[in-house]
């Protein structure tokens, strides 16, 4: 009898610990995430295209996020990066861009996108200037729920 009350017991330890594990990881859709990242890499390119590119690269920034700009300088952090789009050029900016390819990790907490951009930029002079070529960026879940970059 004694043998049968502690097994029952190790069964009941192990049944608990299963489901807190599963409780708090519970099965991520991974089509559901890739919805949700779209539609804040949607929301980003429509926010920098009515707000400017300071206020949308800074909204949608985790507090640590790194920006690789050019030749190759990493901006690190929310403010630096917004600091760095608060540029003259930048300020009747527009860019257009949008995910070709998005994948979630295994846990749902990560995701990165890749695709197409172009940038329009306007100079003193009034040309107009057109670059395009290839981003990638890396998506975080905070513990809200919400999805920041953290690499762009």
């Amino acid at each position: 009898m004694k043998k049968l009350i502690v097994s029952h017991f190790h069964l009941i330890v192990i049944a608990f610990f299963f489901s807190q594990s599963f409780a708090q990881n519970p099965k991520v859709s991974r089509d559901s995430i890739r919805t949700v990242i779209m539609t804040r890499e949607r929301q980003f390119n429509i926010d920098l295209n009515k707000f400017g590119a300071s206020y949308a690269f800074e909204k949608y920034a985790d507090e640590n996020a790194v920006i690789n700009r050019g030749k190759d300088s990493l901006i690190y952090g929310k403010k630096a990066i917004e600091h760095y789009y608060s540029k003259p050029v930048y300020k009747k900016a527009y860019a257009e861009w949008k995910p070709d390819f998005i994948e979630v990790s295994d846990d749902g907490t990560f995701a990165y996108t890749y695709g197409k951009y172009s940038w329009e930029f306007i100079k003193e002079n009034g040309e107009k200037v057109i670059y395009s070529g290839i981003f990638h960026t890396v998506w975080k879940r905070n513990d809200k729920g919400e999805w920041f970059y953290v690499w762009d």
